[in-house]
């Protein structure tokens, strides 16, 4: 069928589309066009003139912020009435600290309208607190009475309650320093570095302060979340001090170190790692289990939630009981064979093949296969970390769909090459296993203990060839490991 579009029905869609643009036209945009007499004056000189936001205005004055909003920026400002400012907690107005940062979480460096084509607009104030403006009409909870009154250099809304500044998650953590194990347990991870790395970033904190020295001077911020940012949004579960000490009670006969603080503060670790997740979420929408960035499966029971608090990136619950199983703590781990992270030598990149295939049923996968390389117990390696002190079965996929021979394989968990080249200190050694054609199940090998953690290097595993330099003897092949934790 032919569409035409005559003259007639033209002009309609032309006026329809005139219609739109001026029904959604932003006020800010067209303020030039006013000749309102506010806009002779500049947002301190209103603001510190009218009489609904009078108090406001000598907050203004007294911090220094009046000649903030006297300079030629675009800004807009969420002015609190005089009602709202004498609701205000004296603790929040008890010094000029306390009043910059009150203030300064009323402005922002842009000039923000009620008329927006998205009903949340995520505002950072001058604070570097980012609140929500939900439809124009409400700002981090205080309602719009009065909006889009505009001035020489920018806008303000009055709202009917002050926008105090809310701590984030970390600076709630830091005042319960003392009062609450988890928080105090925490707050150490300034000093102590649960892995080597973080003893390299909190140096790079001291010489490169501000935007990085937040997320790097505490191993929780640096490896977990970073609950001290103020972009993102988080969910924190703060466990009492009973139940904290439960849940590291069930993890430290797996975390075994050399001695028994270390082995309380790696249980520790390993305990409240999962109790941060991405984005906030409301009580009334909270599921009865949520995944952790470390894929650990923790339940929630909102019958356990003793305090429900409200910060500027998330909410906190205080609970009285999180009970997460060990079935879902001691979680299994993957090693792909296609990552792998060193060779025995470099110099056989042609011998080594990344591949895409198929599986019987048509699933598709990645694996390695190194072939015809010549060179007798040739080595893939691999790293496994965060492994716990406890037995582990091993399972591999291997795939030989090239050489109509079997060959034979082994794994080698743990050890490091010292400083003669030798390896050594193994934690254990799995026999060789035959890898024949064409299959494609996953294989159960064997298994190895760690009975300490950090008394061997227990992250390395080695993948090792026949001890043969004959082609299509000496082959390897790796789809996947698994290392399966058994509960003791």
């Amino acid at each position: 069928m032919k569409i035409i579009i005559n003259k007639y029905s033209k002009a309609i869609i032309a006026s329809l589309s005139l219609l739109a643009v001026v029904s959604c036209s932003d006020p800010w945009d067209d303020h030039a066009k006013s000749s309102d007499e506010n806009l002779k004056q500049n947002l301190a000189e209103r603001l510190t003139s009218i009489a609904e936001t009078s108090e406001f205005g000598k907050l203004l004055t007294e911090t220094g912020y009046d000649r903030v909003l006297a300079n030629t920026k675009s800004y807009t400002v969420w002015a609190p009435t005089n009602e709202a400012i004498a609701a205000v907690p004296a603790s929040e107005l008890d010094n000029l600290e306390s009043k910059k940062r009150f203030v300064s979480n009323h402005i922002a460096l842009t000039a923000i309208g009620s008329v927006s084509n998205q009903d949340t607009v995520t505002v950072q104030m001058l604070s570097n607190k980012y609140l929500e403006f939900i439809d124009g009409s409400v700002m981090d909870g205080a309602a719009v009475v009065i909006a889009d009154k505009y001035t020489s250099n920018g806008l303000y809304h009055i709202v009917s309650s002050a926008l105090v500044p809310k701590s984030n998650i970390w600076e709630y953590i830091k005042s319960m320093n003392g009062s609450n194990a988890m928080s105090t347990y925490l707050l150490t991870l300034d000093e102590f570095n649960i892995y080597q790395t973080d003893s390299i970033a909190k140096a790079t904190a001291e010489v490169m302060p501000g935007i990085y020295s937040d997320s790097l001077s505490n191993s929780y911020l640096k490896n977990v979340y970073n609950l001290n940012n103020e972009k993102n949004k988080y969910t924190f579960f703060l466990l009492e001090d009973e139940a904290f000490n439960t849940e590291v009670g069930k993890l430290e006969p797996y975390l075994i170190k050399s001695n028994a603080d270390s082995t309380t503060t790696y249980a520790s670790y390993f305990n409240v790692r999962d109790f941060a997740f991405h984005k906030s979420v409301a009580q009334e929408q909270l599921p009865d289990t949520l995944v952790s960035r470390f894929g650990v499966k923790v339940p929630i029971d909102k019958d356990n939630i003793v305090e429900e608090v409200h910060l500027s990136n998330g909410v906190l619950y205080v609970m009285s009981t999180m009970d997460v199983p060990l079935e879902t703590r001691l979680l299994t781990t993957k090693i792909e064979g296609e990552r792998p992270t060193g060779f025995s030598q470099s110099d056989k990149r042609a011998n080594t093949y990344y591949r895409e295939k198929e599986d019987l049923d048509g699933v598709a996968f990645e694996d390695i296969m190194v072939q015809n390389h010549g060179v007798p117990l040739f080595s893939i390696y691999y790293r496994a970390s965060d492994l716990y002190s406890t037995t582990y079965k091993v399972y591999w996929r291997v795939i030989n769909d090239i050489q109509s021979n079997t060959f034979q394989q082994r794994l080698r968990i743990g050890g490091w090459f010292n400083e003669m080249g030798q390896f050594v200190n193994e934690i254990a050694t799995l026999p060789y296993t035959d890898v024949v054609p064409n299959v494609y199940d996953e294989v159960y090998i064997g298994e190895f203990y760690i009975d300490q953690l950090g008394s061997n290097n227990n992250e390395l595993i080695s993948l090792i060839a026949a001890n043969s330099a004959s082609n299509g003897v000496n082959t390897l092949s790796l789809d996947y490991i698994k290392l399966v934790p058994v509960i003791k």
